[in-house]
């Protein structure tokens, strides 16, 4: 550590932190600023052996307070990270509820006195800086070797970063009508051994490095049949139910908007209806998780921990789907969001019947349900309906998750619904559409409103 020049009565940290597994070896990175030049006055990171995403981001917050400490004892500080559960944690507006995060925000709070610090989310883009320093310690944890300013080109990636952002922005502001092609986030990179610590040190002159490779979604896979209510022939295209925003146009030219909202699309594991293949909707039927669709939740919060990219998880309020979501929950070390929104279709007086039983006691009406989006099942829910609902769904959640990746725990119809709306496809292709339990599907939203369907019924996890 050393102090530069002049101490500034304001002192901007950006801090991050990363698990290549979550949990699995992790590390973070922290820069000390200048608010008014942006000049990066330190830079520390380390590399911090096994834990999860949250505890590398906290350690992140605390190295870079106390490192703008010993650089202006008296300062006051402007905290900008891109975790949300941190951000929100530590203004005081959500609970801390997990054991591993309470000592760790108790420590950061005692660096400054009360009052001192401010935090504010930034999207991940805007971090780049911490989040290249937090990469570069867990490469060389998994080097066996500590991280070092010498080789470091943090400073520099963030300066063409700010530089390529500008140039960015203005293209943004001349071609705003354009769509743009979507671009993959980015993600964790391979696990790495353990490390000894490095203190914080001041920003020198960087040496080129390989940055961490990221990790993609592993590719679909072929899947047992889907419930029968999605299953059926097609209906006709009468109907035809909108999205709740225009699908954009599609094209390569425009420039892209920032990182998008990164939907992780998970079905529920099996109950005992599914095999039976059974209407299970929310109109009075909330079966409880199989001993098969326990191990399938266990082996999805497996798959995850090791992609390391989910940062927060929302789940309908199914018991079926709040099981599995508490499952990975507590495998990533995060909480659980309940969204309303997320519910499965309610199927009325048809909850609990095989489809040859809905087609011997409702000719009718499943031949109208069949026909057209429109026609509800006797006391239940349309299609129709459902599209509008999710879709209001898709738009809080887009805004409130903007530049994040996350896990939404929901059923057939919902995940069937968004991936049509992102398509811009007819409400048929609900029933053109495979989705079996347990299986993840992704899709990402961007800021200009175009999106991206990156993933469907991927089930190699469960083999």
């Amino acid at each position: 550590m050393s102090t530069a020049a002049s101490q500034p009565r304001e002192l901007v940290v950006e801090a991050d932190g990363g698990s290549r597994g979550n949990p699995g070896p992790a590390g973070y990175g922290a820069v000390v600023l200048d608010p008014v030049s942006g000049e990066a006055l330190v830079e520390t990171a380390e590399y911090i052996g096994v834990a999860t995403n949250n505890v590398a981001e906290y350690k992140g917050l605390v190295a870079g307070l106390r490192a703008a400490r010993e650089l202006a004892p008296d300062a006051s500080v402007r905290v900008r990270m891109d975790s949300k559960l941190v951000v929100e944690q530590m203004s005081g507006r959500w609970k801390i509820k997990h054991p591993d995060m309470k000592p760790l925000a108790a420590e950061a709070a005692r660096v400054f006195p009360a009052g001192r610090v401010s935090y504010e989310w930034i999207p991940r883009e805007r971090n780049k800086h911490a989040d290249r320093l937090a990469n570069e310690a867990m490469d060389a944890g998994r080097e066996g070797r500590r991280w070092q300013p010498s080789t470091s080109r943090a400073a520099l990636d963030a300066g063409a970063a700010r530089v390529v952002g500008d140039a960015t922005a203005g293209a943004a502001k001349a071609h705003a009508a354009l769509a743009h092609a979507a671009q993959p986030a980015p993600a964790s990179a391979p696990a790495a051994p353990v490390s000894t610590p490095a203190p914080a040190v001041p920003v020198s002159p960087a040496v080129p490095a390989s940055p961490a490779a990221p990790a993609p979604l592993a590719a679909p896979a072929p899947a047992p049949a889907p419930e029968p209510a999605l299953s059926a022939p097609a209906p006709p295209t009468d109907g035809v139910v909108p999205a709740a925003s225009a699908t954009p146009s599609v094209g390569w030219g425009a420039p892209d908007l920032g990182a998008p909202a990164t939907f992780v699309l998970l079905r529920h594991g099996e109950t005992a209806l599914t095999p039976q293949k059974r209407f299970s909707g929310s109109g009075g039927t909330d079966p409880e998780l199989s001993p098969a669709g326990l191990r399938q939740a266990e082996a999805v919060a497996a798959a995850l921990a090791a992609r390391g990219t989910v940062q927060e998880i929302v789940s309908s309020p199914l018991l079926r789907c709040r099981q599995t979501a508490l499952t990975i929950a507590e495998r990533l070390g995060l909480d659980v969001r309940i969204e309303e929104g997320l519910r499965e279709t309610d199927f009325g007086a048809w909850e609990g019947l095989t489809f040859a039983e809905v087609r011997e006691r409702y000719p009718d009406d499943l031949d109208a349900w069949l026909a057209s989006p429109k026609a509800a099942p006797p006391g239940g829910e349309s299609f129709a309906a459902v599209s509008r609902r999710v879709a209001a769904t898709r738009d809080r959640l887009t805004e409130r998750h903007a530049g994040r990746t996350v896990l939404l725990v929901t059923h057939v119809t919902p995940i069937k619904t968004l991936v049509r709306l992102a398509l811009g496809a007819p409400p048929e292709a609900l029933f053109r559409m495979e989705l079996s339990a347990a299986s993840l599907s992704a899709v990402a939203y961007y800021r200009d409103g175009n999106a991206s369907v990156r993933l469907l019924n991927d089930t190699s996890h469960l083999r």
